[in-house]
């Protein structure tokens, strides 16, 4: 039976803050919960980049009441101004007596004022309830807002023996619908979401979410390192804005004809190949704060060899593929030692329907680097 404390209402409030993961761009989720006497009198997340705070809409919701009251928020509470007014100076103004708050908000911005301000104010602060869960709800936020770099989650669907396709390169179903199911909504929780040029021009994906409700769908970003991709693809129509990634040396008249249908031709790398590394970048500074990598072997091996891999999801399915020349989820060298393969921490295995997710923390790089560092021949399919 579930005890009535703080941890029960940091709970409901990152659930609150859970339901809206996809909504905010490269704003964190939050979530914020109002007790007064023993009763909840607001509830608020944030829903918007540049729209009300979780802590205003809880406010709001609780009007007079919030006097007195105490407020359980999943994040440090901002103490600047952005494209909305501080939140702890509404919490200050609404005569708040208690504030609860998750994790420090790494923000530079932030990290430590907002709280400092709210001991100003004499209101009592307490941090660190729950905050292992709610660094973990913004995983993504966290590591975009100290680097700049989108937080890339590599998923793929296999078989037990590491089958993505089978020798003829058939790959669809692999895994079931509940799988389906899940990758789609994690497509509706990424920014974007980025494939290789082969899996565009063998199996032609929208690369949109598919769900049996409504949900976002994320910027396609294709690595097409001789702008090989037709004009006629589908990831190209207007369901959602399209990335090309391709180097200087591609023809400018392909890439011409490319932007007068509606994508943005992003020249990383002087080679024959994409850079990933400075991709990256550029996709950083064009707020794309996540990215869910649905690549073939050899684009998954080139992402984990320069270290552009924050988390590793791998949808078993109960079968076995075999086959010679039956492409793998990944390709690349590899070590020559054991003990130097890649390990993943933080693991966790979850069912999904007759298939199983294994998820987890890439350690460190795999030993061994690139040619070209950060470089790749993109080949595979999606899974």
């Amino acid at each position: 039976m579930e005890r009535l404390n703080d941890e029960y209402y940091m709970q409901l409030a990152l659930n609150m803050a859970e339901a809206a993961t996809g909504q905010t761009g490269i704003n964190p989720v939050v979530g914020c919960i109002v007790v007064k006497d023993g009763r909840i009198v607001g509830m608020g997340a944030h829903l918007r980049r540049g729209e009300g705070h979780a802590e205003v809409l809880a406010l709001n919701m609780a009007g007079e009441h919030a006097r007195g009251a105490t407020a359980y928020v999943t994040l440090e509470p901002c103490s600047h101004y952005g494209r909305t007014p501080p939140c702890c100076e509404r919490l200050i103004e609404e005569g708040v007596a208690r504030v609860v708050v998750a994790a420090v908000d790494p923000n530079p911005l932030v990290a430590g004022r907002g709280i400092a301000r709210l001991k100003e104010a004499g209101i009592e602060v307490e941090t660190g309830v729950l905050e292992e869960k709610a660094v973990l709800q913004n995983e993504a936020f966290n590591k975009f807002i100290r680097t700049g770099k989108p937080f890339v989650t590599l998923k793929t669907a296999l078989s037990l023996d590491g089958r993505i396709a089978t020798r003829t390169g058939h790959s669809r179903w692999i895994t079931g619908e509940q799988s389906r199911e899940a990758v789609h909504t994690l497509r509706h929780r990424h920014v974007g979401i980025m494939v290789g040029v082969e899996t565009v021009l063998a199996d032609d994906p929208e690369l949109t979410t598919r769900l049996r409700v409504p949900g976002l769908n994320p910027v396609r970003i294709v690595v097409d390192s001789k702008l090989r991709i037709a004009e006629s693809a589908r990831a190209l129509n207007d369901s959602a804005p399209t990335i090309i990634l391709t180097t200087v040396r591609t023809d400018e008249e392909k890439a011409t004809r490319l932007q007068a249908l509606g994508a943005e031709v992003l020249r990383v790398g002087s080679g024959d190949r994409v850079d990933l590394i400075e991709a990256m970048i550029e996709l950083g500074k064009r707020e794309i704060g996540s990215i869910l990598l649905e690549g073939g072997g050899v684009l998954n091996g080139a992402m984990l060899q320069a270290g552009l891999i924050d988390k590793i999801m791998l949808f078993y399915a109960p079968i076995i593929v075999g086959g010679e020349g039956s492409p793998s989820a990944f390709a690349f060298k590899g070590p020559e030692f054991m003990s130097d393969a890649l390990r993943l921490e933080n693991v966790t295995m979850q069912s999904s329907g007759q298939d199983w997710c294994i998820a987890g923390y890439p350690v460190r790089p795999v030993a061994g680097e690139l040619e070209g560092s950060g470089t790749a021949d993109y080949l595979g399919k999606e899974s």
